[in-house]
């Protein structure tokens, strides 16, 4: 496989060389290049011979020079130099299924791409992958990789995914583990599925993979109002998530004693469920698996705390209405962690309003899928103060739109006041709520 070149940078090592738009890029010192991993990594040599293929199928090659790990300035069509691969399984759990009709389209693509696991961090569930690839992984030692496991019960995995060939995939995770590939594992528990004796199983499995498993996290199945002709799912309550947190826990212990590190987590989720005190910093270590909420609160708390400390004398003594929104299952936690404030400063007037997931429903109650139109609905009738602050999370990525397609923009016409995204930042929420950088927000 081959990839057209479609600009060349200015004064770049290609342009020095001759090389051309509307060329195709067909191997970089006798290796093929079909997509970005192919191409960054052997892009890394000092001395390179490109073959190219013209537009009208004359071959030639260009040998060029540069400084090693530095760029030759080409420019492919998209990032990935091919289509970004979909996801071929049927999850039980999928929340894709759960969203209502009528969303804009990006919305419902499922992706599964091993090279968007080790360049952005998602997660791939292996049914993917062919045997070039695995082996790409490992000769270039690519690592680390993020794997949807879910269950190592071959069976079982085959019937949560949907997928008859989702079993045989789990020989590729011993694979990679003894090439050397640190892996990051998620397991979405459902309750009477893949809880239980089952994850012990799982549990067991994940551990004989040795030292280059780096984490996992447990998190709960999110359930919609949307499940017309899905599979039949129920949602943990405070009693059984309570039950997971202890069977984690425990085992996270053993890797501790045998170890010296923790390694399995629930998410803050399965806490906020079952009513229970979150965990202290320490016991998150590296905070490995933030990206599935495992210790996001924590780490929330322990930077605010240290901002606290930051508050000058000035700032002490402003004054300070406004309004926080989060979904309902932080509420309790981001109000409590604002008394802090509050009694370092009792002229800021701070109101946290939680807000019901109506477009969702279902028992769907995280901030990150909060909609513009839920939030307005909630604060249309309240004073709202100089402005309101909510989760970044709550837009999507590198863009001031909610889920639903309302934009930041339009929410803050229809309340009035200047709405002002927070990032997942203790720092930068006590920089919002006192106004430090206003002019940025």
């Amino acid at each position: 496989m081959a990839v057209r070149i479609t600009g060349v940078d200015a004064r770049s090592a290609a342009e020095k060389a001759g090389i051309c738009a509307g060329e195709t890029l067909v191997s970089m010192n006798g290796h093929e290049i079909a997509d970005i991993l192919d191409f960054r990594f052997y892009e890394t040599e000092a001395n390179l011979h490109l073959l190219l293929c013209s537009e009208q199928g004359e071959e030639r090659t260009v040998s060029l020079r540069k400084r090693q790990y530095d760029s030759i300035g080409l420019q492919f069509e998209t990032y990935l130099m091919d289509r970004q691969r979909s996801c071929r399984n049927r999850c039980i759990f999928c929340f894709i299924d759960q969203l209502p009709k009528g969303m804009r389209k990006s919305l419902y693509f499922k992706d599964d791409d091993s090279r968007l696991s080790f360049l952005f961090g998602n997660y791939i569930t292996l049914t993917n992958l062919s045997e070039r690839e695995v082996e790409r992984i490992l000769h270039m030692h690519i690592s680390p990789i993020n794997v949807s496991v879910h269950t190592t019960n071959p069976e079982l995995r085959c019937k949560m995914m949907g997928n008859r060939f989702a079993g045989q995939c789990l020989s590729i995770l011993k694979r990679l583990a003894e090439g050397g590939i640190h892996l990051n594992c998620q397991l979405v528990l459902c309750p009477g599925i893949n809880d239980g004796e089952e994850l012990q199983r799982t549990l067991d499995d994940l551990y004989a993979l040795g030292e280059n498993l780096q984490s996992i996290a447990c998190v709960p199945v999110g359930v919609t109002r949307y499940r017309e002709g899905l599979y039949p799912l129920t949602t943990y309550t405070r009693e059984t998530a309570a039950v997971v947190i202890d069977q984690v826990e425990a085992y996270g212990d053993h890797f501790c004693r045998t170890r010296g590190a923790r390694t399995v987590y629930v998410s803050d989720e399965f806490y906020l469920l079952a009513g229970r005190e979150l965990p202290g910093e320490d016991f998150y270590e590296d905070f490995a698996q933030l990206e599935n909420g495992v210790g996001l609160l924590t780490s929330l708390k322990s930077e605010f705390e240290d901002a606290l400390f930051t508050l000058t004398e000035e700032e002490k003594g402003k004054k300070r209405r406004l309004t926080l929104v989060t979904g309902e299952g932080a509420y309790p936690f981001l109000n409590r962690l604002l008394d802090e404030l509050r009694e370092k400063c009792d002229n800021y007037k701070i109101r946290v309003i939680p807000v019901k997931n109506d477009f969702f429903g279902g028992t769907v109650n995280v901030a990150g899928l909060l909609t513009g139109q839920d939030i307005e609905r909630c604060l249309q009738r309240e004073d709202l103060g100089e402005c309101v602050l909510l989760p970044g999370v709550t837009l999507r990525q590198q863009e001031d739109v909610f889920l639903d397609d309302m934009s930041l923009q339009q929410l803050a016409g229809r309340l009035g006041v200047p709405v002002i995204p927070v990032p997942n930042s203790g720092y930068a929420l006590l920089d919002a709520i006192i106004g430090r950088n206003e002019e940025i927000g």
